[in-house]
């Protein structure tokens, strides 16, 4: 049987790429941070928490991820953890730096100290591409971070490209764009747009505030998203691969999409917060996923209206459940 480690598989795609593997017949190990308590939630709405085997450790602690390494003989190494958040980045810039930077690099080195015949996967971001040097961004796009979070992003990716020269180790970025699903933070825009849509329709608020809302982003499905990682560690040779729908939409139109799936108009709900603009905004990112389809034979499944429907209609579910259940604890 082959195994697979996973940090942050508590996250969005931890979850769904625990649930892909085990699909698969993997057995699957997920690094628990002690700090991260009871974060479970999104590996038992999709009913599997009980069959990822858990190994306490941190991307800060090199000597943690040595023993993770050891306990879980893996085939594979997922790197998905990260302090993930770009508005957060911002007013945690060494906490980013720490995890999201030098979390790789620690991981690789554990690697390299225990087994090299592992193969890793390092979670890259398109938020590195950030003041675009290109209208659509493939993986020879120049870089150019606009946050803490990209450049800690940036660092990561290119000790992994480092690594796997130096080493020969079998090390591959995604670069993956936008990739939302029902399992996305609330702090993150689509979730927070198709969250207050449920709201709103219910009778629980009247307003979303937002920031810049036409700002543009290469939004998919994250369910689409985990099997393209996979694909990456099934190759003869590692490489780094833009994973992306190839298409941009705005902030404005995703909140179109969400509020007529309920039938409201955006416009009556929209309140622009200047607060909520970021120091330095990235306007515009559009992936070039045209390597992945031909080398992968990936392709995204799901187009941006299915996916933001799905995740109204589950805000939906959650608040009903919700009401259910504070009905019966009166």
């Amino acid at each position: 049987m082959r195994s697979a480690l996973i940090t942050g598989v508590t996250g969005q795609d931890g979850s769904y790429l625990a649930k892909f593997l085990l699909d698969k017949g993997y057995r699957v190990f997920g690094l628990i941070a002690r700090r991260s308590s009871r974060m479970n939630w999104r590996l038992v709405h999709l009913g599997i928490e009980q069959q990822v085997e858990f190994i306490e450790g941190d991307l800060t602690d090199l000597s943690s991820l040595i023993r993770a390494l050891r306990i879980a003989e893996p085939d594979e190494v997922y790197n998905l953890a990260a302090q993930s958040f770009v508005g957060t980045s911002w007013d945690q810039p060494i906490l980013t730096a720490n995890v999201t930077a030098i979390g790789v690099v620690n991981l690789l080195e554990a690697i390299r100290l225990t087994n090299r015949a592992i193969r890793f996967y390092q979670a890259s971001t398109s938020e590195m591409y950030g003041l675009v040097q290109q209208p659509m961004q493939s993986e020879s796009t120049p870089f150019y971070p606009r946050s803490p979070y990209g450049v800690a992003k940036l660092y990561g990716h290119w000790i992994t490209v480092n690594y796997r020269e130096s080493f020969d180790l079998f090390a591959c970025s995604g670069i993956l764009f936008n990739h939302e699903s029902p399992l996305r933070g609330i702090e993150f825009v689509t979730r927070k747009v198709t969250d207050a849509v449920a709201r709103i329709k219910s009778g629980l608020q009247s307003k979303l505030h937002l920031g810049n809302i036409d700002a543009q982003r290469d939004w998919g499905f994250a369910g689409d998203y985990v099997e393209a990682m996979w694909l990456m560690l099934q190759q003869d040779t590692p490489d780094d691969y833009v994973v992306a729908t190839g298409r941009t939409t705005t902030v404005r139109e995703m909140c179109r999409i969400a509020f007529e799936h309920v039938g409201l108009n955006y416009e009556d709900h929209v309140v622009i917060d200047a607060k909520l603009y970021r120091p330095a905004e990235v306007d515009v990112l559009l992936g070039n996923p045209e390597k992945a389809m031909r080398k992968l034979g990936w392709e995204p499944r799901t187009s941006l209206k299915e996916l933001i429907e799905l995740m109204v209609d589950s805000d939906l579910d959650r608040l009903k459940a919700e009401s259910r259940e504070s009905l019966v604890n009166i």
